[in-house]
């Protein structure tokens, strides 16, 4: 009789219980490795497996399923952690984007009149109702209200004009560039 006969004729013997057991828990392809990692656990620790191997068989069955579901769950946790990652990180404006965006704001504010950036920044910076923005400014509620559209109107066509932004980056890349370069007057 070899060394192996023992272990083979178990192996007959049981892997169908040990399959139904682990069957009962997970799927046929999760099962049948199972089975085949509860037996690799008996081959090698074939000294400690008592004269009624089931029990014993079973036990390691049950860890082993124990073990995977540990792992998968890590796994899961890993993959939910990087699906995070990835948005945080994927997709965003790279760092010099905030600069460029604040340079092209502040020229496309300096273009607006004394009066107009006044009006803005009481509404956008100071956070005051138009009425309490007029008191402020010193004029009419309607008059403020005219120059706030106006002032609102003529930031955005600064902001969308591409000199804005050409002036921006020109001045985020060389600090030796006037920032009133895109306004100014070829002569």
């Amino acid at each position: 009789m070899s060394p192996n006969e023992p272990f083979e004729a178990t192996f007959q013997a049981l892997s169908a219980r040990v399959y139904a057991y682990a069957r009962r828990q997970c799927d046929p392809t999760a099962a049948q490795d199972v089975v085949a990692d509860t037996f690799l656990v008996a081959w090698r620790r074939w000294a400690d497996v008592p004269s009624d191997p089931l029990p014993w068989l079973l036990v390691v069955a049950r860890n082993t399923i124990a073990n995977r579901r540990r792992h998968d769950a890590r796994q899961d946790r890993l993959v939910d952690a990087v699906g995070r990652l990835e948005v945080l990180a994927g997709g965003g404006a790279g760092a010099d984007q905030g600069v460029l965006e604040r340079a092209a704001f502040l020229d496309a504010l300096r273009q607006l009149t004394e009066a107009e950036r006044e009006a803005l920044l009481l509404v956008a910076w100071d956070g005051l109702a138009n009425a309490d923005a007029a008191g402020v400014a010193g004029c009419s509620r309607r008059a403020f209200e005219v120059r706030l559209s106006r002032a609102r109107a003529r930031l955005t066509r600064a902001m969308s004009e591409p000199s804005a932004r050409a002036v921006a980056f020109a001045v985020a890349a060389d600090p030796a560039v006037p920032a009133d370069a895109g306004t100014r007057k070829q002569g």
